[in-house]
């Protein structure tokens, strides 16, 4: 099968096929993640609020899946307490919360400590003082788990990959060519970073392209009555000390939405925005709008802090896939998935949440199985990604994830670097990888450590995970242009050297990556007016 998309579905696809013995192939037209696989917000979560829309199979579904991922990479998909403070005319009042929350356990399957907890005012005033004590009546604790969506994306890729699949970025399909009956044959695709073309043919091809799924689809005529809705969600970043909440915060927003407010080592990110798309899907920016209506929502929840648009750090805006239905808001459509099959051939995936990646994959491979005889699907395995763990060396479980991150501290002040965040960090996106890296960096001969370091984390994003430009390192393999914005900026030079380097880049190469990252820097803090095309 040929999986066009190397987004969280996509890869998700991939691991499956490959796993069940499926001979499989995906393509990515730029780098993988690089669309909503990268601009969620970064929570595998069991979607609080779709038990309100009374979506209990996909609350359920969210519950379960939340807890297998987390097995699958503790490390990268991490317990959070979430903090759901209750205010006077806000989205939930106590009892509604109190049953709410419990049925959400329930559907969840959540056990032991992780269940959820309610609080009276003080309490929730003790979790968070910085919230208005005018307004809070109480709170309920919850269990949510913190991720990044990109690295997820590429491990499970590159768990794939050792299960034999075929895994390419910066492939992009241009066209479907067809049997004399309008079967899809062959798909015809070009190498963007060397401008060659060629041909894939496979007895299936899927599409998990998010947002571009209508474009595939109208490539090969097959757009029905159903078709994707995009929607844009914002989130605006902070240094810690600007905005600094002792945990994750879900709060009401004035107009009836609600927010998140996430630390995340030295930031907080804030999000998410809710509104309807149309524009350039290769460029979503975040307008003066956006950012004010998440600035006003986090200076009425945390009245002391008044910030401004000069505080924030960073930024990131994406696209929501949903599938279109009539008369509804935004905020109202459902996060289900939906299967397109065309009469071609061509299997669409589209809708869904993050969260969702493993049982998205699921449906798409038993649309696969369908086209099969019997006699080939005998010598397939079952379905093993619920325990198949996504990076090697794996971790046991949680615990065992905070006592490796002890030992990175260890390690890395060995050679010369004695601040806890960069444990963290390392522990944090690449797991037991990062031995890996602590290794590699004696082999430089900078004087800095940190400088070491970096170095040595590219030379890995290369060598591992086939990071082929600044912006594949720099956004989707460390997180940094959105988490830790100033070290973009402090080490551009030294990665850019490398990478001149590792692939033997000429001037016009190098003159076009620094464009695209300035670009990207750009876009990650600016705050463009609503008429931006």
């Amino acid at each position: 099968m040929a999986i066009i998309g190397g987004g969280v579905t996509g890869a998700g696809i991939a691991l499956d096929a490959a796993s069940r013995g499926l001979n499989a192939c995906l393509i990515e037209k730029h780098d993988f993640a690089s669309g909503t696989s990268n601009k969620s917000t970064k929570l595998i979560h069991g979607g609080l609020r779709y038990l309100k829309q009374f979506e209990i199979g996909l609350v359920r579904e969210s519950g379960t899946e939340r807890a297998i991922v987390h097995k699958l990479a503790p490390h990268l998909v991490v317990p959070e307490k979430m903090l759901l403070p209750l205010i006077e005319g806000g989205t939930y009042g106590k009892i509604m919360t109190s049953i709410g929350l419990k049925v959400y356990d329930f559907l969840a399957d959540v056990n032991g400590d992780d269940k959820r907890l309610m609080l009276n005012r003080e309490e929730t005033l003790n979790k968070e003082p910085l919230l208005n004590n005018n307004e809070v009546l109480g709170g309920g604790l919850y269990a949510e788990y913190r991720t990044d969506d990109a690295r997820l994306t590429i491990e499970i890729l590159k768990k794939a990959a050792t299960f034999g699949a075929t895994i390419i970025n910066y492939c992009e399909m241009e066209s479907f060519n067809y049997t004399i009956d309008s079967k899809i044959k062959s798909i015809n695709c070009i190498d963007n970073t060397t401008g060659n073309t060629f041909q894939i043919k496979a007895r299936n091809y899927v599409s998990a392209t998010g947002p571009w799924v209508d474009k595939l689809r109208a490539k090969d005529h097959s757009i029905s009555d159903k078709y994707l809705h995009l929607t844009k969600g914002v989130h605006i970043v902070f240094p810690h000390e600007k905005l600094p909440v002792k945990q994750p915060i879900y709060f009401d927003v004035p107009d009836g939405r609600m927010i998140f407010a996430i630390p995340r080592g030295r930031i907080t990110y804030v999000g998410t925005t809710d509104t309807n798309y149309s524009g350039n899907l290769d460029r979503v920016v975040v307008t003066k709008d956006d950012a004010t209506y998440l600035l006003n929502a986090i200076n009425n929840t945390f009245p002391s802090i008044n910030l401004l648009i000069d505080d924030i750090e960073s930024n990131w805006a994406g696209l929501r896939p949903l599938i279109h239905e009539e008369n509804k808001a935004p905020s109202e459509l459902s996060r289900k998935d939906e299967l397109f099959i065309s009469d071609s051939g061509l299997i669409s995936i589209a809708g869904g949440k993050l969260t969702g990646y493993r049982k998205m994959a699921h449906r798409a491979i038993d649309a696969v199985l369908k086209t099969m005889k019997s006699k080939h699907k005998k010598d397939l395995n079952k379905s093993k990604t619920d325990k198949t763990p996504l990076v090697y060396p794996s971790f046991e479980n949680y615990s065992s994830v905070n006592i490796y991150q002890k030992e990175l501290e260890l390690k890395l002040s060995d050679i010369g670097i004695s601040d806890s965040f960069h444990a963290w960090y390392l522990c944090s996106t690449f797991g037991k990888q990062s031995d890996i890296i602590i290794q590699k960096s004696k082999e430089f001969e900078n004087k800095n450590a940190l400088e070491r370091l970096i170095r040595a984390e590219l030379w890995y994003c290369i060598h591992y995970e086939i990071a082929n430009s600044l912006a594949d390192f720099f956004v989707r393999r460390t997180g940094r242009l959105y988490f830790n914005i100033p070290s973009v900026r402090q080490y551009m030079k030294i990665i850019s050297d490398d990478f001149v380097n590792y692939f033997n880049w000429d001037t016009k190469r190098m003159a076009s990556e620094k464009e695209n990252m300035e670009l990207l820097l750009q876009d990650a803090t600016t705050y463009y007016n609503e008429d931006f095309k």
